[in-house]
C-alpha cells in the first residue's frame, strides 16, 4: 500500500478535495506566468484590467493552496491517530506467542519509526500536489507556444523521468535494507537498557557488546543510509542538470537550426526556467515519500502478521462466564516451534480440574514449564491440542477473550502501569487506602483518582502495588506466578499464611507458583511439573 492509498482508506473525498484545491493553485500559478510571459512578449504597459487578473490568480492560488495544505493536514492527522489505534489494536488482538516470536523490539520501530516516517511523508502531500499541478500546466503552456520547442522538453522529459525513475526504486530498495536494520538496532537498545546490570558488572562483556553488537549495527545502518541519501542525492543532482543542459540547447543550440520568434523563446525560457523550481522540489520529496513506502509495507506486513491468528476481542462491555463448578483442561498440548533448534520443548499432554475456593501450589524446576501453564490455564497460550472447558462450555476464539476474565494474574515479568485503569466504575481511592496499609504500602505512596504518586519502588513493594490491582480487580481466580520470591521474611510469611488464605475463603481460586516448600502444606493440591510433564 503506498501513501496516495492509504490516505484515499481514510477518506477518499477529503484526498479528492485537497487534490482539486492544488490543482486550482498550480493551474493559477500557471496563469500568472503565462500572463508575465504574454506581457512581456507584447512589450508595451499592462492596462489596469491586466493588474486586476494578475491580483485574482495570485489570490485564487494562494487561498486554493492554503485551503489544501490545511485540508490535507487535518486529514494526515486524522490517518496517523487512527493507525497507531488500528496497529496497537492489532498488537493488543494477537497471540502471546506470536508477540514473543515477532520481538518487541520490531513491534516498537514499526510504532515509532514507521508512523514517524509515514507522518513526515503525509505533510509532503499538499506540496507535491500544488507542484505536480504546476509542472502539468507549464508543459501544457509550453506546448502551446511552440510545439518544435516543446518536442525537445520531450524528449528531455523521456531521458530524465526514467533515469530518475530506476535511481528511485534503488534509493528505495537501499531503505529497505536500512528498515530491517533499524529492526536489529532496536533490538540492540533493548539489550542495552534491559541488561544495563550485567553489562556495568562485567567490562569485558560491556566491551563486546559496544563494539561487536552496537557499534556493528550502527556501521551497518550508517553505511546503508549514507548510500540511500548519496543515491537520493545524485537523483536529485542529475534531474537539474538535465534541465539545464536543456535550457542551454533551448538559448544556444536550438536557434541555430530552427527560427524562433525571439518574443516566444523569452516566453519559453521564462517558464522553463520557473519549470525548474516545482521539479526539483518533487525530486526533493522522493526520499520522504519512499521511506513512507517502506514504511508502509512493513506496517502491513507486521499487521497481516498478527492478524494471522488475531483473538476476537469484545470492545464493548461484557458479562463474565461465570464460574460456578470446574475449569478442565483435556489432553491440552503446546508446543515452542523453533526452527534454530532441532529439539523442541512440549508441555503436556495435561489433563486437570480446578474448583472454587481451592489453593493450588504449581511447583518445579527451572524450565520445568510452569509459567508456560499458567498461560494455558489463563487462555493467553492457545493450546496446541485439546481442549479447555468452563462449566461445561468449550472454550473457543469467539469466547477466550471473556474467559479471560475470570482470571488477574501476576507473573514474574509483570509490568506495572501507573494509575489504576479500567476500575472507573469502583470507588478506587476509598478501597485502595484500606490495601495500602494491608500491603504496608501507606507510608510510601498515595493513591488520588486512581493515580500512583509514585511507582518506583524496590520490585517487591512494585509486586505488592501490582497485588493491590489484582485485589480491586476482584476476579474469580488469581495467579501469581514466583510472587514471594523479592518479599522479605516478614512479609512472605504474610501473603502465605494470611492473604492467599483469605482470597480462598472468599471463594477465590488461588493458583501460586513457588518454590517455597515450606508452605506446600497450605496448599489443597500441589501440581509438579518436570520437563512439560505432569508428575
Amino acid at each position: 500500500m503506498n501513501l496516495i492509498l492509504f490516505l484515499l482508506r481514510s477518506s477518499w473525498v477529503t484526498v479528492v478535495a485537497a487534490a482539486l484545491l492544488g490543482a486550482i493553485s498550480g493551474a493559477s500559478s500557471t496563469s500568472v506566468i503565462a500572463l508575465i510571459s504574454d506581457s512581456i512578449g507584447k512589450n508595451k504597459q499592462p492596462g489596469s484590467y491586466l493588474i486586476w487578473q494578475f491580483l485574482f490568480l495570485v489570490f485564487i492560488a494562494l487561498t486554493a493552496g492554503i485551503f489544501s495544505q490545511t485540508v490535507l493536514v487535518k486529514l494526515s492527522e486524522s490517518a496517523i491517530a487512527k493507525l497507531r489505534m488500528e496497529l496497537t489494536g492489532r498488537i493488543l488482538a494477537s497471540p502471546l506467542i506470536k508477540l514473543e516470536t515477532v520481538g518487541s523490539s520490531s513491534l516498537l520501530a514499526s510504532l515509532t519509526v514507521d508512523v514517524n516516517s509515514i507522518s513526515n511523508a503525509i505533510f509532503i502531500i499538499p506540496s507535491l500536489c500544488v507542484d505536480i499541478t504546476l509542472f502539468l500546466g507549464c508543459l501544457i503552456y509550453l506546448s502551446w507556444l511552440n510545439l518544435s520547442i516543446f518536442l525537445v522538453t520531450l524528449i528531455f522529459l523521456l531521458i530524465a523521468i526514467p533515469t530518475i525513475q530506476i535511481l528511485y526504486f534503488k534509493g528505495e530498495s537501499l531503505y529497505q535494507k536500512s528498515r530491517q536494520e533499524k529492526d536489529k538496532l532496536f533490538k540492540t537498545f533493548e539489550a542495552a537498557t534491559i541488561g544495563t546490570k550485567e553489562l556495568k558488572l562485567n567490562r569485558n562483556r560491556r566491551r563486546a557488546f559496544l563494539k561487536q553488537e552496537l557499534q556493528a549495527a550502527t556501521n551497518k545502518l550508517k553505511s546503508l543510509n549514507v548510500r540511500m541519501m548519496t543515491t537520493f542525492a545524485f537523483t536529485d543532482a542529475l534531474g537539474r542538470m538535465l534541465f539545464l543542459v536543456t535550457l542551454g540547447l533551448l538559448v544556444f543550440v536550438l536557434p541555430q537550426f530552427i527560427e524562433i520568434n525571439m518574443q516566444v523563446l523569452s516566453a519559453y525560457i521564462l517558464t522553463f526556467t520557473y519549470l525548474m523550481s516545482p521539479f526539483e522540489r518533487i525530486l526533493q520529496m522522493l526520499p520522504a515519500y519512499s521511506q513512507s513506502s517502506v514504511a508502509l509495507r512493513k506496517i502491513d506486513e507486521l499487521g497481516l502478521s498478527l492478524a494471522s491468528e488475531s483473538d476476537i476481542i469484545a470492545e464493548n462491555k461484557v458479562q463474565y462466564l461465570p464460574f460456578a463448578k470446574k475449569i478442565e483442561l483435556i489432553n491440552v498440548k503446546h508446543t515452542y516451534h523453533n526452527e534454530s533448534e532441532e529439539s523442541q520443548f512440549t508441555v503436556g499432554e495435561v489433563n486437570l480440574e480446578f474448583y472454587p475456593g481451592e489453593l493450588i501450589f504449581i511447583v518445579g524446576g527451572n524450565g520445568s514449564g510452569k509459567s508456560t501453564l499458567a498461560k494455558i490455564i489463563t487462555g493467553l497460550y492457545i493450546p496446541d491440542a485439546g481442549d479447555i472447558y468452563l462449566d461445561g462450555k468449550l472454550i473457543t476464539d469467539g469466547n477466550r477473550d471473556e474467559y479471560r476474565q475470570l482470571f488477574s494474574a501476576i507473573f514474574s515479568d509483570f509490568y506495572l502501569f501507573e494509575r489504576l485503569l479500567g476500575l472507573e466504575d469502583k470507588d478506587i481511592d476509598y478501597l485502595a487506602k484500606d490495601y495500602l496499609k494491608l500491603l504496608q504500602l501507606d507510608k510510601k505512596l498515595q493513591i488520588n483518582d486512581g493515580v500512583f504518586s509514585t511507582i518506583e519502588l524496590s520490585q517487591g513493594q512494585r509486586k505488592r502495588l501490582a497485588l493491590l490491582t489484582a485485589y480491586l480487580e476482584d476476579r474469580a481466580i488469581y495467579l501469581f506466578d514466583e510472587w514471594a520470591s523479592d518479599q522479605d521474611p516478614h512479609f512472605r510469611e504474610i501473603f502465605y499464611k494470611q492473604l492467599l488464605l483469605e482470597l480462598k475463603q472468599r471463594g477465590k481460586t488461588v493458583l501460586a507458583i513457588s518454590h517455597d516448600d515450606r508452605y506446600f502444606n497450605l496448599a489443597d493440591r500441589i501440581i509438579k511439573l518436570e520437563y512439560g510433564k505432569l508428575i
